[in-house]
């Protein structure tokens, strides 16, 4: 059976065969009773608004069982989009972005390494640790900047991809506009901070 391990900041993800289990993992530094409350609220958060996604028509792992502290989940198998990405596939992610967001969901994570590319072609959501549901334009700005941010740093049409995703987002959403005008200050912000 293929079996692999990894850990991230608030789980350890473990796949077997064509399974993954995501465990949040015990914060130490938390008292006992409100690291139990905190994990056990996120652990049912996270499967919610994966389901959620899933029924608004944005691909996404099938869960398949929920305890406590675990999320049992399909594998998905593909590539990271970071390592596939091209105008066409990222266009494609700026529509499932904009069908997130016109459903109130925020991803929290959204890189190219949150994104799987099928064998098929066909593009899946992962990783809704850090998902909110949420309508504020700063929130979805917010998100929308941490996709282009993650473009930025490993990809050198940038440019391409990051006009492919706006148009593929504006199909979907109409709100993006607002967004988008909001990711541009967003950035803006960032550079003043940088300068400063």
């Amino acid at each position: 059976m293929n079996e692999e391990r990894f850990q991230c900041a608030e789980a350890i993800v473990e796949i077997k065969g064509d399974l993954v289990y995501k465990s949040r993992i015990e914060k130490r530094y938390r008292v006992k009773e409100i690291d139990e409350r905190i994990r056990k609220g996120r652990t049912k958060s996270e499967a919610k608004i994966i389901s959620e996604a899933r029924r608004k028509g944005v691909p996404t792992p099938i869960i398949f069982d929920i305890s406590d502290y675990e999320i049992v989940m399909e594998r998905i198998e593909g590539d990271l989009a970071r390592e596939v990405i091209n105008e066409d596939i990222s266009e494609r992610i700026g529509e499932f972005v904009g069908v997130l967001h016109k459903n109130g969901i925020v991803h929290g994570d959204l890189t190219t390494s949150n994104i799987i590319v099928g064998r098929d072609n066909s593009i899946y959501f992962i990783d809704f640790g850090l998902s909110f549901i949420e309508s504020s334009t700063e929130a979805r700005g917010v998100d929308v900047h941490v996709f282009f941010q993650s473009l930025g740093g490993t990809h050198e049409s940038y440019e391409q991809l990051r006009e492919s995703f706006i148009k593929g987002y504006r199909k979907t959403f109409t709100n993006a506009p607002q967004v988008l005008k909001r990711v541009t200050e967003i950035e803006r912000r960032g550079r003043y901070v940088e300068r400063k």
